[in-house]
């Protein structure tokens, strides 16, 4: 029998506006310094991301 409060849309993939979408994770050890400083700013994951994808790109 199907759940009555299921929604039907919540099985729906996620649209993204993005060029590629995040659907990957990715997890590392850091200092507990270094996590206090990250969760401080605005948002957490984009701060990461523009960190690792500046790196990637200086490597080229």
């Amino acid at each position: 029998m199907p759940n009555p409060k299921g929604n039907p849309q919540n099985f729906e993939p996620i649209k993204t506006d993005r060029e590629e979408p995040l659907i990957a994770n990715l997890s590392f050890r850091v200092s507990e310094r270094m996590k206090e400083e990250v969760k401080a700013q605005k948002d957490p994951a984009q701060f990461c991301r523009d960190a690792i994808q500046e790196k990637l790109d200086r490597e080229k």
